[in-house]
């Protein structure tokens, strides 16, 4: 398990996301800057998505985790990388762009090294990497910069499928649930027998189709916690036996306890899960056509 670190202080952190009618299916976006030049070092919560971190400014930044693994700048963090950190230091602006792992596939190509990976940008992309952060770091307002962003996942997806019909079923329908399916009824209910799903989910969203639900239900668990709720409350909600099943997969996931990881910071960056409450009195909201 990594060190607590030095959570950031919230005054100094402003937070800005897309418009509702501007938000893609499968993809949610936060911008965050930074206005204070002490050191940041945050733990990055498990997300049934695969996340794209990209720096935006002069700011230092860096994602490591227990392993010792650590990439600096831009970088793309896969499903289920384990106890992971982010550190900065310095005055910076970033841009947060998670995708649920159907879309992802799409985006980056269906794999199942989508799981459990740390990568620099450039080497999953490439030299675009270079002219989408150069274009990003551009644009004069958040809304320009998620538009940019959203033009180049639009452009970079197109009209590529890279995951089967029954598998993408699947995902969804476990999303849906908030995790409570069974692969047995999904394999069912799209016409393939357990092992072929179990096969084909692995080899196109880089986790199996329990993981995938465990994780789901985990990403439920915590939305609760970090509401407010009591983990006994949370475990009975997220549909998990008790109290105690509840602590081991919050222990699995993150190496917390459930009560540290309602605290955690990095979770009240995403403003999806906390569209207002969560930021209330952690720091300045930016309006979306705010300058940077």
């Amino acid at each position: 398990m990594l060190p607590a670190g030095n959570p950031p202080d919230w005054a100094w952190m402003d937070v800005a996301v897309p418009r509702p009618a501007d938000r893609l299916p499968g993809i949610s976006m936060a911008g965050f800057r930074h206005r204070a030049t002490a050191s940041i070092d945050m733990a990055m919560v498990a997300h049934p998505s695969v996340t794209l971190l990209i720096g935006l400014g002069e700011a230092e930044c860096a994602v490591y985790d227990a392993q010792g693994r650590r990439e600096g700048g831009s970088v793309v963090i896969g499903l289920l990388p384990g106890d992971l950190r982010a550190a900065g230091q310095g005055v910076g602006a970033y841009l947060q762009i998670r995708l649920q792992p159907v879309v992802a596939a799409a985006v980056f190509g269906a794999s199942s090294e989508l799981s459990g990976q740390i990568a620099m940008l450039e080497d999953v992309w490439g030299r675009d990497a270079g002219q989408v952060e150069d274009r990003l770091r551009a644009a004069a307002t958040w809304d320009e910069r998620f538009a940019i962003a959203a033009e180049i996942l639009g452009t970079r997806m197109g009209g590529r499928r890279d995951v089967d019909p029954e598998v993408a079923h699947t995902w969804r329908r476990t999303f849906a649930s908030r995790g409570r399916v069974r692969v047995e009824g999904m394999a069912d209910e799209v016409g393939w027998s357990r092992k072929r799903l179990w096969s084909r989910f692995r080899s196109q969203l880089g986790i199996t189709p329990k993981r995938a639900a465990q994780l789901v239900r985990f990403d439920h668990a915590a939305h609760l916690l970090a509401g407010g709720h009591s983990a006994a409350s949370a475990a009975i909600l997220s549909g998990y036996v008790d109290q105690s099943h509840l602590h081991r997969e919050v222990k699995t996931f993150t190496g917390l306890t459930p009560t540290a990881l309602a605290a955690t910071p990095w979770l009240a960056i995403d403003d999806v899960a906390w569209p207002r409450e969560g930021l209330a009195g952690a720091g300045r909201r930016l309006s979306t056509d705010a300058a940077v």
